[in-house]
This record gives structure tokens, sequence and C-alpha cells, in this order.
């Protein structure tokens, strides 16, 4: 069996991708494996075999149709038999890629966690995003923190609650892994109405990681904004129940906030807070995760610059998926045209909303920001 050599050009890093082979039958197989990487690597789902799908049609241009000529152009270029030497050598940026011994934190072609000056400055990985047993919030976090929605507790209180808590849910801090061999993926996923029409689905679902938040729901809307959901933030005001495979992310704003996760595994006996809220719900305890009130205080104050009463959950999201994530896609975000937050699934009835408590144009324009720097790639609907 002659030795062979094969080669995919990827045209969107324009670069070659080399991998060698001993047996002349596996280059289909091989093909694929390039393909998907190649896929992976700049966010493009890798089970295209049609653009006749529905969640190709856009209003706006023939997407699925260009997906699909990608996607074929790929393939071919991948299953061509490119005898030694390859047409050029592959440049260091292509190795680094495809060895194993990169020094890159991550093998996307882009880690969040490096590069650009003004990000870095923010980028602090030493705050914890999930709260634990162990984990020693000061007295000064604390008095900031309970005064974000008038907490009446005391320290002893709190700690109490964070007791109890763990007791009941898993302690650790999932996610917090990072490997130069691995690219996870995360899509935060907004509950803007810019995802109407959008037709993300597919391309939402693809991702490693994906975020949800509040009272977001997908059945009726899977073309816009897929199926998947692995993670779901919530706090007590805005809880819904999920499936026993989706992590419940707790969002707390107060002790109550931790007292109520408990109760609502349990008893049922916290029935209000500043308002009624579910006094049960269904979900997989083992995947429950809280998030450090710490945490909320570093984006408060590092990355808004105190801009607002405290930070919405959907900025708080997107940190968070900056933090567990090498690569981090947004959908979903963003006023409507008259400036107002607004839910894809329903109409807006306070027309005078705005942006509530929340800096939600100073917000808006880091997310835009965080865009023009390669940090996070915003899908703006269209």
């Amino acid at each position: 069996m002659d030795h062979w050599r094969q080669v995919c050009f990827d045209g969107l890093a324009e670069d070659w991708l080399v991998d060698d082979a001993e047996e002349a039958e596996t280059r289909w197989e091989t093909a694929d494996l390039l393909v998907a990487y190649v896929f992976r690597l700049h966010g493009i789902p890798v089970d295209i075999v049609s653009d006749r799908g529905p969640q190709f049609i856009s209003q706006s241009s023939d997407s699925g149709l260009i997906l699909f000529l990608l996607f074929l152009q790929f393939r071919l270029l991948c299953s061509s038999l490119v005898s030694s030497p390859a047409p050029r050598q592959p440049s260091s940026l292509a190795l680094d890629l495809l060895s194993s011994d990169s020094t890159s934190p991550c093998a996307c072609h882009k880690c969040i966690s490096e590069g650009d000056g003004w990000f870095m400055e923010r980028f602090n990985k030493s705050h914890k995003p999930f709260l634990s047993r162990k984990y020693n919030l000061s007295e000064a976090d604390f008095n900031w923190w309970k005064q974000l929605q008038y907490e009446r507790s005391t320290w002893v209180g709190y700690r109490a609650a964070v007791d109890e808590l763990f007791h009941m849910f898993p302690d650790g801090q999932i996610f917090m892994d990072s490997d130069p061999g691995r690219c996870r993926t995360c899509a935060v996923v907004g509950n803007s109405g810019t995802l109407r029409g959008s037709h993300y689905g597919a391309l939402i679902d693809f991702h490693d990681v994906v975020i949800r938040m509040n009272r977001a729901r997908t059945k009726g809307f899977e073309v816009d904004v897929g199926t998947r959901t692995t993670h779901h933030v919530m706090y007590p005001e805005s809880a819904i129940d999920l499936d026993p495979t989706t992590h419940l992310v707790l969002f707390p704003y107060k002790t109550q906030d931790l007292r109520w996760l408990v109760s609502a595994f349990t008893t049922g006996s916290v029935k209000v807070t500043y308002q009624s809220v579910k006094e049960k719900i269904q979900a997989n305890k083992d995947l429950v995760m809280v998030l450090n009130p710490a945490f909320i205080k570093y984006v408060h104050e590092i990355w808004l610059d105190k801009n607002g009463k405290y930070p919405s959950t959907g900025f708080l999201a997107l940190v968070l998926g900056m933090h567990i994530c090498d690569e981090v896609n947004v959908f979903g975000y963003g006023a409507d045209k008259d400036g107002n937050w607004n839910h894809y699934w329903e109409e807006l009835k306070n027309k005078h909303y705005r942006t509530g408590i929340h800096g939600g144009q100073n917000e808006f324009k880091l997310i835009q920001q965080l865009s023009q720097i390669q940090k996070v790639q915003f899908f703006k609907g269209w």
C-alpha cells in the first residue's frame, strides 16, 4: 500500500492542513475528520447535507446555498489524493493547530484568554464564577451584594444558607478546566426579539455549551433559537422547570435566593421574595450550579465600571461564558427600535421599560466592542 498525504485547504484561515495516512481507503474518513475540524474551528455546522432545510432559509441571502457549496468544496478538496510533497509547506500556524504540543491555551483558532490589552485588563481568571462551600466571600463583598435587592439577612445568615445549600447540591468548580488540545465553544443566547426570523437554530445547537436564561423557551421557535440547552440561568422570580440533562445555574441577588433554591427542591416553603415565586421546581439537583456573588461585583466594577445598579442577567451570562469556554458566540442581545428590551416569544407590554435598572446601552456597547476585537462573535439577527 502506497504512503499518501491528505491535504485540506482551509480557505477561511488561508492555510493548508496536512494529515498522513497509511491506507488509501481511509481517505474519505480522514477527509470527514478534517472537514469536521475546520468547520468546528470556524463555528460552521458540520452536519450540512442539503441547503433545502428550513434552518438555512434566509430573507436576506442564500446563506444555506453558500454553506452547502462551502461544505462541498471542502469535501472534494480534502478527499483528493495528493502525493508528497504537499502543494506547499504548511505554515507554522497550521502545524500549531494540528500539534498537541501547541503552546496556545486552547485548540481554537483564537483563544479568548489571549491577546488584546484592553480585554486582558478586565478578564481576570482568578475570579471564581461559581460559589462553593470552601469559597470565603469577604464581608465587604457580602455587604455590596446584599444591597442589590435590599437584603436584610446578616453575614451569619448568609453563611448558614451556603452551608445548607451544599448539603444538597454539588460543590465544585465545574467547567473551570483548560486544555491546549480542547476548543470548548459556547453559545450565549439572550431573549431579544432580534432572534425572530434569524434562522440561527442549527448554528446555536452546534456549540458544546448552550446557555439560555430566565423564561427562555425553544418549543415553537426551534428554527430561530435551536433546541439544545446545556445551562439555564435563572433566579427565583424567573424560574422555570428544566429537563434532567440541563444545568440549573442560579444567579443569586440575595440570601433568600439561596434559601429558595433548597426549598424549591424540598419543602416548597419559600413562596415569596419581593414577589411571589415558583414554589417547587423540576430539575436535576446533581447539575445545579450557583454564581458567586463576588463574580457579580467583579463584572459590575471591572467590566461595567459601576454603570447601572448591577449587571443584567444577560451580561453576567456573557462574561460567565467567557470564563468557562474557549470560544464564545453571542445571540439574541439588543433592544428594539424604541430602545426597549423585548422577548422573541411575546409582545412587549411595557412600552416604556427601556432596560430597567441596568445600564443596557453601556452593556450593548461593550458587547459590540468585544465583537470588534474578536473576543466574541456577535450574531445580531436579520
